[in-house]
């Protein structure tokens, strides 16, 4: 079970702050963001919306986003096997996946959604499965090559990694959606998963643990039945799955929320994205030193508290209407506490995993985080049609109270107990593996 951190100091931190590590778990963060969404999000949102998709359909669209839920059910390949010889597990994987991801991006901008909504869809799933399998050793990558001390400050610098992915596909698209083609936004996003290819041939292949799976049959039950050892393995399971609900709801339903405002695409583009930018970096930071100093689960708390205040910025816009200040105060609000409640909220799933079976137990957790932008995210179009802009997030902030309750079951082990030391690590030629 993962416990508080031993404090560091300000030297160790600057430290940590410059190692290739971080810097690798900061790009890493970029590729892993760069897709979320251009198949599940606000770019695919915006162009069903500019091409005449009801409401009610463009909510059904995060069902594309399902491979982020069901993630596990392959991750023991990724665990087992190394598909390129002479790049390790990790970087191998990676590798094949980046390269069939771009390809796939590349083809969802051929698609037309004024033409044929069943092929969007397809192309759109096969981003997102693609853009899930490289979440999955992007994950266990980070896992592999920190320290349990060192997983919030690379949570940290992971979540701006992946929040600057974000904002590129996101804002940077939708702005160039003014000016070209959403076919085109695409193919140009394609061409900016270089950076994760390059990473991925210069980065350092972990050390692989002791003990790690054989079999493929080792690969598929050991990591289960290890962790479902534990105590409350099923709550923590449950936990996993609430503590961002509210937050995944409101963000799914954002941008038709801008749209419905009268804001234009540039200015959703400029304001939400940019504006936004530094007060998500400032909150990923902040929660990753703040993490050193109060531990993991009071800043769990405190971050999760302050990202359910955050959302109301959203219910004082939905009564400005189009105001370009009342945008910038709900986008920082949201944006700070979501990225400190996220860094602490990614070092936590990182520090339950057993080193031996990385890939497959963060798999399970993160896919569970997965739930509610896929299953939960499904009728958002629908309550906000119901309850209307202010109650649908007025309902989101009370969505987020279940989490923090269930937080408190794990008070006692979370303050007190420590990791059992790791299982001595050994390198890949001697594991017999290439």
């Amino acid at each position: 079970m993962p416990s508080d951190p031993i404090p560091r100091s300000s030297g160790d931190i600057m430290r940590l702050f410059l190692s290739g590590r971080m810097l690798t778990a900061l790009l890493m963060g970029f590729s892993s963001g760069l897709p979320l969404l251009l198949a599940t999000g606000s770019v695919l949102q915006a162009w069903l919306k500019e091409a005449g998709v009801d409401l009610g359909t463009i909510g059904l669209f995060a069902l594309v986003g399902l491979p982020y839920t069901l993630k596990f059910l392959w991750a023991p390949l990724l665990d087992r096997f190394s598909p390129i010889a002479g790049m390790g597990r990790r970087r191998g994987w990676l590798l094949l996946i980046q390269l069939t991801l771009t390809a796939a991006i590349v083809g969802l901008g051929f698609t037309d959604p004024t033409q044929s909504l069943p092929l969007v869809t397809l192309a759109a799933f096969l981003v997102a499965f693609f853009s899930a399998s490289q979440d999955i050793v992007i994950d266990a990558y980070r896992r592999e090559s920190l320290a349990d001390d060192e997983q919030g400050l690379g949570a940290s610098l992971y979540v701006n990694g992946y929040r600057i992915g974000l904002l590129l596909s996101s804002g940077g698209g939708l702005i160039l959606a003014d000016f070209i083609p959403f076919s085109a936004v695409y193919w140009v996003m394609a061409a900016t998963m270089l950076p994760g290819l390059i990473t991925t041939l210069f980065c350092v292949e972990p050390l692989v643990p002791a003990g790690t799976p054989r079999t493929l049959r080792e690969a598929v039950v050991q990591p289960f039945v290890e962790y479902f050892s534990r105590q409350d393995a099923a709550l923590i399971l449950l936990f996993v799955l609430l503590y961002k609900v509210g937050e995944m709801m409101a963000s799914q339903m954002s941008t038709p929320f801008y749209l419905d405002l009268g804001f234009s695409k540039t200015e959703i583009g400029t304001v939400v994205k940019l504006f936004g930018f530094w007060a998500t970096v400032i909150g990923g930071l902040l929660g990753g030193i703040l993490m050193l100093r109060l531990g993991q689960y009071r800043a769990l708390w405190l971050f999760g508290v302050l990202q359910a205040i955050g959302l109301i910025g959203f219910v004082i816009l939905a009564r400005l209407g189009h105001s370009l200040p009342g945008l910038a105060l709900a986008i920082t609000s949201e944006n700070l506490f979501s990225g400190m409640a996220t860094t602490a909220y990614v070092a936590f799933m990182a520090t339950l995993t057993n080193k031996k079976f990385t890939a497959t137990q963060y798999a399970l957790l993160s896919s569970l985080m997965g739930i509610p932008r896929v299953v939960v995210n499904t009728p958002t179009g629908y309550l906000a049609e119901w309850l209307g802009w202010e109650g649908f997030f007025l309902f989101c902030m009370a969505a987020t109270v279940p989490g923090l309750w269930l937080l408190t079951r794990f008070r006692s082990w979370m303050e007190a107990e420590r990791y059992a030391p790791e299982p001595p690590a050994t390198t890949v030629a001697e594991t017999g593996k290439s």
